[in-house]
This record gives structure tokens, C-alpha cells and sequence, in this order.
């Protein structure tokens, strides 16, 4: 790659050598701008490897082979049109992220609830949209976010979890996109490290301990998409994440520096409550982020109340 990676670089201007420098420092931890190349192979390059992946494959991921593989972040205006799609092109490596293999999907079978078992919430059960932080709350099924909501100018509302206790209120989602971390020194969004601390299991401090840049998630054309910023694994459920017809509730793995649409809008269309194995009622409009943590068959956690640390994502129906 060492000669396609010279010539690629000598067309580059200082300003965008140094916002490339900035990146790959920083591992992607600030959101640097886009880094502008010229459209068209670099001369006297020996591989002909679009601009994007030749930089992704030297700064992230040795084994990048296609450019289909990688997905726009959404904070970049390579991937939202403009000067993208005519003379020039994003190469930042830190723009992009990895699509999310279906093969880390895993179904949990559909089984009756029995309404005696501990973590099963009653269908009157008191939704966890009121109140903050600090007493324990089994997840109930929230009502959809009322369309003055919209009016309001958010399309979700983020709650954080640990264990079956909500902490903090509930954060609202305004732009386009949001950073949620832990103890991240820069950058904005949904700090989790300023949430009140009362009572931590050692088993949540460790999960806390391994958020560290968390995860962005966006709300782009058709759908939700959310990507793995951290250095451990997310675990991802939604309504739309298992192929069509699916009975049972899909978990997804999701490594570091990957993407996953967590939820689609035409899937979900007007579908009504569902139930989740052991757990009750869960709104369709809705989706569960664990922290390093997976839970169902395939691990010793059976519901993601028992995962020390996650969130549940909120969603606007579109208009």
C-alpha cells in the first residue's frame, strides 16, 4: 500500500494532511473535518483502491477489502452529497465505519410470559418516562412520544439503565445525531459520567469502565442507524433488526468500529406492543443498547435487566 499511499498524499493539500494527522492521533475521538481528494486513481499507484478504502485499510482495518463495506458516518458531507459527489471525496478514515455482519444476529425464541416471574412488568405497570434516577424500576412499555413532541423539535428520548434501575431523566435528542459516552473529555451529547452514582455493584462499575466513547446514534433517511465508538462490544435489540416474518426478538453483536441500522421506519409501520420473553410488554417504537454486555440464550444474562449497563432509545413516529 506504501506507494499508493505516497501518491495519494502528494495530492492532498497541507490543510488536509492536517486534518488527516488530527484523525488518526486522535483515533476518531474528535470530529474532524472532512479531508478532501480528488476524484480519480492516484498515478503511478500499484493497487487500484478507491481513496477511501486505501486510507482505512492503513489507519483501521487491515482486512478492508470493497468499498461497499463501509458506511458514511453521518457527521460527514461526503456522505450527505454537496462537493462528495462531484469533483471531490471524503477520504477521512474516521468518516467511515464498518457495516455490521448479519451473521452476529442471534433470535431469541418466542415463549410465553408468565405474569409471577420477577422481571415480567404488569400491563398497568407504570411507564419509566416520569421521574428520574435512583429507585428501582422494572422497564414497562412507554407510551409513544405524543406528537407535540415532534412540535418540540426531538426525535427520541434516551433513557440509561443500570440493571432494572433507571438513572438520570431522560435525555431529549434534538439534532440529527448524539454521542453517548461515558467519561469522555471532549465532544457533546449524553454524558453518562455525570449521571448520579448511588449504589453501584462492582459488576457496573467494571461495564462502566469499558463505555469509554460510547456510541453515536442517528436518525437518518429511512431509519436509525447506530455506531460502536467504544473498544468493546455493543449488543443492539429492536423490532426491525431480524429478517421479515421474524418471531422472536433479534440481538445483535456489533464490534468496535462498525454500524448497524437498529431500526427501520417502513418496517415497523403502525405495529403494535410485543412482548419480550421474561420481560413483558415493549413498545414497537423502541430500541435496547447493552454495554459490553449481551444477553439471551447465548449468554448467562436471559434479559437485558440483568446487563449492568444499557439504554433504551425512545423513537418519534416520523410524520
Amino acid at each position: 500500500l506504501k506507494p499508493a499511499a505516497h501518491a495519494l498524499f502528494k495530492k492532498l493539500k497541507d490543510e488536509e494532511l492536517e486534518l488527516l494527522v488530527q484523525a488518526v492521533e486522535s483515533r476518531g475521538a474528535w470530529e474532524s473535518g472532512c479531508v478532501w481528494v480528488p476524484r480519480g486513481e492516484p498515478r503511478g499507484a500499484k493497487q487500484a483502491l478507491p481513496p477511501q478504502v486505501l486510507l482505512c485499510r492503513l489507519y483501521r482495518w487491515p482486512d478492508l477489502r470493497q468499498l461497499h463495506e463501509l458506511k458514511h458516518l453521518s457527521y460527514c458531507a461526503g456522505g450527505r452529497g454537496g462537493c462528495g459527489d462531484a469533483a471531490a471525496l471524503c477520504c477521512n478514515p474516521h468518516h467511515f465505519s464498518r457495516l455490521a455482519a448479519p451473521g452476529e444476529c442471534r433470535r431469541l425464541p418466542r415463549s410465553p410470559c408468565s405474569p409471577t416471574h420477577p422481571l415480567t412488568s404488569a400491563p398497568g405497570a407504570s411507564a419509566g418516562l416520569g421521574g428520574g434516577g435512583g429507585s428501582a424500576q422494572v422497564p414497562a412499555p412507554h407510551p409513544l412520544l405524543s406528537p407535540s413532541t415532534i412540535k418540540d423539535g426531538y426525535w427520541c428520548k434516551l433513557a440509561y439503565w443500570e440493571h432494572r434501575t433507571r438513572v438520570g431523566r431522560l435525555y431529549a435528542v434534538h439534532e440529527a445525531s448524539v454521542n453517548i459516552f461515558c467519561d469522555l473529555p471532549w465532544g457533546s451529547g449524553f454524558c453518562l459520567g455525570q449521571l448520579p452514582a448511588v449504589h453501584r455493584s462492582r459488576a457496573v462499575r467494571r461495564a462502566r469502565g469499558k463505555i469509554g466513547r460510547g456510541l453515536l446514534l442517528s436518525r437518518e433517511p429511512g431509519g436509525v442507524w447506530a455506531y460502536n465508538r467504544s473498544e468493546h462490544p455493543i449488543f443492539v435489540s429492536s423490532p426491525t433488526l431480524g429478517p421479515p416474518g421474524t418471531r422472536g426478538l433479534t440481538v445483535l453483536k456489533v464490534l468496535p468500529g462498525y454500524s448497524v441500522k437498529v431500526f427501520d421506519y417502513e418496517r415497523a409501520g403502525g405495529a403494535g406492543g410485543r412482548w419480550l420473553p421474561g420481560e413483558g410488554p415493549c413498545d414497537p417504537h423502541s430500541v435496547r443498547i447493552s454495554f459490553a454486555k449481551g444477553w439471551g440464550p447465548c449468554y448467562s444474562r436471559q434479559f437485558i435487566t440483568s446487563c449492568p449497563c444499557w439504554l433504551e432509545v425512545l423513537l418519534n413516529r416520523p410524520r
